[in-house]
């Protein structure tokens, strides 16, 4: 059975590729460290995704301490990239750590938002935890099935409401559930929002007021992305945390995409951890995430 780096590694194939292509380019040229390899490494972080900005800063450290520090050579430049790239992201606040603890989980249709719910709930009870889920998303008939297919496979309880009920209504009734029973997790899936309508996120906002205000346990939001979006997926970003204040994120479908150099954009942009990677669609796909583990897989340049 493989381990978790050789499906993390594999699953981060696509972007590799696109990255370690350019990067072995730059390698291939020879030990010459001059104006234009500085040039080229930039332009290829940021044709990795990883944001101008992420790639400018990088690319500026680098440089300086290979200066400072006499590194003469290309390969060993790129090797300190990976460590660089590592260093980009956030690494404390994972929600999951807590218990009891209120997680309300939001995105856009088509994250896999329901789908990372499932799995976290399935994991959480392997873990010998107790789960209360929430199908907050009372207006899609199939959100609703298809978290019943997931809590019919962790064997855990789901608090519903009637199609069209107030999402915030359910979130409240979660909390009380929870609470009830003495539930390590209470785990609530909502309506994918569009980041675009004010209506809907402005009704989001309501949601994480109520399980706020409800929750006498610690309450997080986590935003679930689809890594195939790209740049995209910033977008979205800065509108959900500009309404919701976002405590952490959920990467999904990295197995799909060239552009997992997003990760290290998107965790700078927001400044929050990164907790969970989605590289396929089996349970054990979603994971804790590993600065070092992902860097590694990213550059995948043995020098």
């Amino acid at each position: 059975m493989s381990s978790w780096f050789d499906r993390l590694n594999e699953g981060l194939s696509k972007s590799r590729q696109r990255l370690a292509g350019s990067l072995n380019q730059l390698v291939g040229r020879g030990a010459d460290v001059d104006d234009s390899f500085w040039e080229e490494l930039e332009e290829t972080l940021i044709a990795a995704d990883l944001g101008v900005e992420a790639a400018t800063d990088i690319v500026e450290r680098l440089h300086l301490e290979s200066d400072a520090r006499s590194i003469p050579s290309a390969d060993l430049i790129i090797a300190r990239l990976q460590d660089m790239i590592a260093e980009e992201f956030e690494t404390a606040g994972d929600p999951f750590q807590f218990s009891p603890v209120t997680v309300l989980m939001v995105g856009i249709n088509g994250t896999g938002k329901t789908t990372s719910v499932g799995k976290l709930a399935k994991q959480a009870v392997e873990q010998h935890k107790k789960i209360i889920l929430g199908s907050a998303d009372t207006f899609r008939a199939a959100a609703s099935e298809q978290l019943d297919v997931w809590a019919e496979r962790a064997n855990v309880e789901v608090v519903r409401k009637d199609r069209g009920a107030d999402p915030a209504s359910v979130a409240f009734d979660t909390v009380a559930r929870a609470e009830e029973v003495g539930a390590d997790i209470a785990l609530i899936d909502t309506a994918g929002r569009l980041h675009t309508s004010l209506d809907l996120m402005h009704e989001l906002e309501k949601v994480q007021r109520v399980t706020r205000d409800r929750s006498k346990a610690p309450t997080f939001t986590v935003l679930v992305m689809d890594a195939t979006t790209g740049q995209n997926g910033l977008v979205q970003a800065r509108e959900f945390d500009k309404h919701l204040a976002i405590d952490a994120l959920i990467l999904t479908k990295l197995d799909g995409t060239a552009k997992g150099g997003i990760a290290v954009a998107i965790s700078r942009e927001l400044k929050v951890p990164i907790v969970r990677i989605g590289v396929g669609e089996g349970i054990d796909d979603l994971r804790p995430f590993d600065p070092h583990e992902f860097a590694k897989a990213l550059v995948g340049i043995d020098v």
